[in-house]
C-alpha cells in the first residue's frame, strides 16, 4: 500500500464522543482516502478506549494507540506522531471538525508555498462567532491583563495581543495560533523535534510556533479553511482560578517556563 499523505493526530482525554465526531469529520474529506487517523488515549483511565473503539466500529483507517501515563498535550501528540508515516501532519482536537476540502486546500497551500511551516484555519463556534485562535506571541503583563480588570485599562493593548483590531476573514502571516488545529509539513516537525514536553498544558502551542520563525518558517492564518470549535477553553476564567485550580496552577507553571526560556527574545516575529 502507498504511504497515507496526511497524518492526523487526535489526543483524547476523556472525550470519546468528540473523538469519534473528529474521525467522521476527517472520513468525509475530499482526500480522505490518503489520510491515517491516529487517536492517542492519553492516559485517560477510564473507558474512553472502549467507547472509542464501539464508536468506531465499521470504520477504517484508525489507529488507537495509548500512553503509559498522561503526557500532558506535547507529550501526548509527540507520543503518537511516532506512529504516523504521511507527509503532512495535521494535529486537530478532538472538539476541532474541519470542513471537508479543508485538508486537500492546506494540501495544495504547503505544496506551493515552501515559506510556510504551520497553517492554521478559522475556528468558528457553534453561535457564528470567530474563535481569536491568532494572537500576538504575549509578554507576561498581557496575560495578566487579559485574566484581570486590567483588561478595562489597558484595552488598546488587549486588543493587539489577541488582534480583535484584525479581520478574521483576512489570511496573514500571524506570531502564534492555538493548538486546536495546525497543519506542517512532517518533516518540518520532526526538525522542530515536536512540541517542548516540558510544557505539560499552555504555551506549548506558542512555543512551537515561536521555534517555527526561528528556523525562518513562517505561520499562516488562513481563514479560507474553517473548522466548527465547541469546547469552552481551558484557559479561560479569571485571574483567582489560576491559583485555585489545578489546570490554572499548571497554565501558571507553563507560564513561567516561557517566559523564562524566551526571555530577551525579539518581541514580534510576524511581519
Amino acid at each position: 500500500m502507498a504511504p497515507p499523505l496526511v497524518s492526523a493526530l487526535i489526543l483524547n482525554y476523556r472525550t470519546p464522543a468528540d473523538v469519534a465526531k473528529c474521525v467522521r469529520a476527517l472520513k468525509s474529506q475530499t482526500i480522505a482516502d490518503r489520510i491515517e487517523i491516529v487517536v492517542i488515549d492519553n492516559h485517560s483511565d477510564d473507558d474512553s478506549v472502549g467507547r472509542i473503539r464501539n464508536q468506531l466500529l465499521g470504520i477504517g483507517g484508525v489507529r488507537i494507540v495509548e500512553t503509559p501515563l498522561n503526557l500532558g498535550f506535547g507529550g501526548g501528540n509527540n507520543y503518537g506522531a511516532r506512529y504516523v508515516g504521511g507527509e503532512y501532519l495535521l494535529i486537530i482536537n478532538p472538539d476541532t471538525e474541519l470542513e471537508p476540502g479543508g485538508i486537500e486546500r492546506m494540501v495544495a497551500m504547503l505544496r506551493e508555498d515552501p515559506t510556510i511551516g504551520i497553517l492554521a484555519p478559522k475556528l468558528q463556534f457553534p453561535d457564528g462567532t470567530i474563535r481569536d485562535s491568532y494572537r500576538t506571541f504575549p509578554t507576561f503583563f498581557d496575560v495578566i491583563i487579559k485574566r484581570t480588570f486590567f483588561r478595562y485599562l489597558f484595552p488598546r493593548r488587549l486588543k493587539h495581543y489577541l488582534q480583535h483590531d484584525t479581520d478574521p476573514g483576512l489570511q496573514r502571516d500571524i506570531d502564534w495560533v492555538v493548538g486546536a488545529c495546525m497543519f506542517m509539513r512532517r518533516g518540518f516537525y520532526e526538525q522542530l523535534r515536536g512540541f517542548d514536553e516540558r510544557f505539560f498544558l499552555f504555551f506549548e502551542d506558542t512555543d512551537l510556533c515561536r521555534r517555527c520563525w526561528d528556523r525562518g518558517k513562517r505561520v499562516v492564518y488562513c481563514p479560507e479553511v474553517h473548522a466548527a470549535d465547541r469546547k469552552q477553553r481551558l484557559s479561560g476564567g479569571g485571574f483567582l482560578p489560576l491559583f485555585l485550580t489545578k489546570t490554572g496552577r499548571i497554565h501558571v507553571i507553563s507560564a513561567v517556563k516561557y517566559f523564562w526560556k524566551w526571555r530577551g527574545a525579539r518581541r514580534v516575529l510576524a511581519a
